[in-house]
């Protein structure tokens, strides 16, 4: 009789995550520009990286950083302006089609993570 082996890797494509943010906040006076600086310096701080202009993204290895990264965020958040957190799947992820000046790019390595024991 045969078993069935499965692979319990600890990573894999459903499990592991990558955080959005997207935001517009107001950038008309110098405090809003500010708080726009603030809120930008705070993601880049937490680990996230920018994709385009007010959209920042964070990959992240479970579902328990996915809650930490939300909670940062939702800290963060300015009281003007709109912020949005979108949380996909690196499978989801894997099927997003880039372009850069109408070329597809080639999907990006899933970058190292750091582990504090």
């Amino acid at each position: 009789m045969k078993t069935l082996q499965i692979n319990k890797s600890r990573f894999n494509a459903y499990q592991t995550m990558w955080v959005y943010v997207l935001f517009d906040l107001p950038v008309f006076t110098k405090d809003h520009r500010k708080r726009y600086s603030e809120f930008r310096k705070s993601l880049l701080t937490y680990g996230f990286s920018m994709v385009q202009f007010s959209v920042y993204n964070r990959y992240c290895s479970s579902y328990e950083q996915v809650e930490v990264n939300k909670r940062r965020i939702k800290l963060a958040v300015p009281a003007e302006g709109m912020v949005s957190i979108i949380v996909i799947t690196d499978k989801q992820f894997g099927a997003i089609a880039h372009f850069t000046a109408g070329k597809r790019e080639k999907r990006g390595e899933i970058p190292d993570q750091l582990a504090f024991f």
